[in-house]
């Protein structure tokens, strides 16, 4: 269905998002964190898994201290491989492409190439990282060596509000080959208006088929994890922000909002055709917080069948 879906640039493709273990963790822990993630997500309505590759961003964290200390994870598609196979949907696996050299990642891609494989290519959190590779470049490997391959990209619509370009840089993307991109965690529904008109005229007016744009949704359940979404970048309007400090129920508030900020984007986008989907995720590793993304999923499934007779 996935495949599907991504070739005819449909609407309505969602998706649920984990962070592997940590690295450290003895194997015994590995499989224990596995399973109890399995058994919350094996039933989602889901078309795929997300599988985070996550870096340090060590020039972030130089400027403010990191909420959660970073520990490196287990590798997501090893993770993948090992855990989550039996499940009846496709994994995405994230692969921030500067850490890999060109041969290492040509492995990876060759690798039980048989079967649909599909990435999200990140690049460097900053101008100032060392990097083997970059995305541009990660790209023409994998359409050289492995055609069929699917891969998408990353899209901040924040980013849009200070350098207008946004849409464009989706646009090359697209050409260089990527046939989907998922979002940050999104909170800000002016920015990611903003894109999305820019990102369709200049699709519109240039003949070019957009790709699908999958939204990022992330419940917020405290002043801890609110703190740690901020420290990743993740813009959150003030008012939103007081909405959210000031509530009797954090949590409970956040995803009425999540839900409220995107049905206003899914309506603006169905109007002009645009394909957007829906990605959601727990940022945090608190019981409650992960609780509230899985119901999330299921919220948004639901808009999707109202919306989208055939999602």
């Amino acid at each position: 269905m996935l495949k599907q879906k991504l070739l005819n640039r449909q609407p309505g493709i969602l998706t649920y998002g984990m962070t592997p273990p940590k690295a450290v963790y003895t194997p015994d822990k590995i499989a224990e964190i596995a399973q109890k993630q399995l058994a919350r997500i094996e039933a989602l309505p889901i078309d795929a898994l997300l599988l985070y590759d996550v870096q340090e961003e060590a020039d972030r964290a130089a400027e403010q201290e990191r909420p959660f200390p970073y520990l490196p994870m287990v590798d997501p598609s090893q993770y993948g491989d090992l855990y989550f196979r039996g499940l009846p949907v496709p994994q995405i696996i994230y692969r921030c492409v500067g850490k890999y050299t060109e041969a290492r990642l040509e492995e990876w891609i060759k690798a039980n190439s048989e079967h649909d494989k599909y990435a999200v290519y990140v690049g460097a959190s900053s101008s100032n990282q060392e990097v083997h590779l970059d995305v541009a470049s990660a790209a023409r490997l994998s359409k050289r060596v492995q055609p069929d391959f699917h891969f998408g990209g990353v899209v901040i619509p924040e980013r849009h509000t200070k350098k207008q370009d946004e849409h464009l840089r989706v646009v090359n993307k697209i050409r260089d080959g990527c046939s989907f991109f998922v979002s940050q965690a999104t909170y800000n529904v002016e920015a990611s208006k903003n894109f999305l008109s820019d990102y369709y005229y200049t699709c519109t007016n240039n003949g070019i088929v957009m790709a699908p744009v999958l939204f990022n949704l992330a419940p917020c359940g405290s002043a801890k994890t609110l703190e740690f979404m901020k420290w990743l970048g993740i813009s959150i309007p003030k008012w939103l922000e007081n909405e959210l400090k000031y509530s009797s129920d954090v949590l409970d508030k956040s995803l009425v909002l999540a839900r409220q900020l995107f049905e206003e984007l899914l309506d603006f986008s169905l109007e002009k055709g645009i394909p957007i989907g829906c990605s959601v995720e727990s940022v945090s590793t608190r019981k409650v917080e992960i609780e509230a993304s899985v119901q999330l999923v299921r919220d948004i499934k639901s808009l999707f069948d109202r919306k989208l007779p055939s999602a």
